[in-house]
């Protein structure tokens, strides 16, 4: 059965529970030391479970961090069987305190920053709790997880944080004032940390996808997303990314379908 990452309370916090004392250490991610561990916000849909699922398959025991406790389960369940080890954490990354309890002690070489929320409507209907919402989860987030799990990356010589943007950081669109730019955000955030970790062995990349059909912003998949990219694409070019030999850095990767979008009517 999986494990769950361990809490300083021995009653189970609820997400985004707020600690103002330091929790007791964590186990390492892998507790054997023989197998190298990642961690992926946004575990438990679309381009993060997948993603977890493809990187248990290419030998990597798997730290899951999510809202939703029960789908981060099943997940476990699922790498679980493949032989490898899944530790769920669930929570909200909205809330820094919780990210730091979660996080501390916690030793992996692969970061993959997934987790991301979308409100894709003109400006002047934007309300003041969707656009914040987007700015701490798309945003705000990279700084509290990267600042927790960076430092043993650092301290160690090696390691990998991936994040994952889009096109749409570039491609700005009606409705997405606010979205475009959380990930215009992750482009130039992730090549200005390559450029300072670079020579103490950490590298640092940004996978940037065209359309994905998966969940993502509360959109149901159907048939009219079939020309787009499924979410194993996605998780097959991160795999891509961390699996590259110690000297070779992909920094930004841009994956598109080869398909056209319908026209418009």
């Amino acid at each position: 059965m999986p494990t769950k990452a361990k809490t300083a309370k021995t009653k189970k916090p609820t997400l985004g529970t707020q600690t103002t004392t330091a929790p007791e250490p964590a186990p390492n991610a892998s507790p054997n030391g023989s197998r190298p561990a990642a961690l992926v916000t946004g575990a438990s849909r679309g381009i993060g479970r997948a993603t977890c699922l493809r990187l248990a398959r290419d030998g990597y025991d798997i730290v899951a961090l999510a809202r939703n406790e029960a789908e981060l389960e099943a997940l476990a369940i699922e790498i679980a069987s493949t032989g490898r080890k899944c530790r769920v954490i669930a929570l909200d990354l909205a809330h820094p305190p919780a990210i730091a309890a979660a996080l501390y002690g916690v030793n992996v070489d692969v970061l993959v920053n997934n987790a991301g929320t979308a409100v894709t409507k003109p400006f002047m209907e934007l309300a003041p709790d969707e656009w914040h919402r987007m700015i701490d989860v798309n945003v705000n987030a990279l700084y509290h997880v990267t600042r927790a799990l960076l430092p043993g990356m650092i301290e160690r010589g090696h390691g990998h944080i991936c994040t994952i943007g889009s096109i749409a950081g570039r491609s700005p669109f009606v409705g997405g004032s606010c979205y475009a730019a959380t990930k215009a955000f992750v482009t130039s955030w992730s090549e200005s940390l390559m450029l300072e970790v670079r020579d103490r062995g950490v590298k640092v990349s940004v996978v940037m996808p065209g359309g994905v059909a998966t969940e993502f912003g509360g959109r149901q998949p159907s048939q009219a997303d079939a020309w787009k990219l499924a979410a194993e694409d996605v998780a097959d070019a991160v795999s891509y990314v961390v699996g590259t030999p110690d000297t070779v850095l992909v920094h930004r990767l841009e994956v598109r379908t080869l398909n056209s979008p319908p026209a418009k009517r």
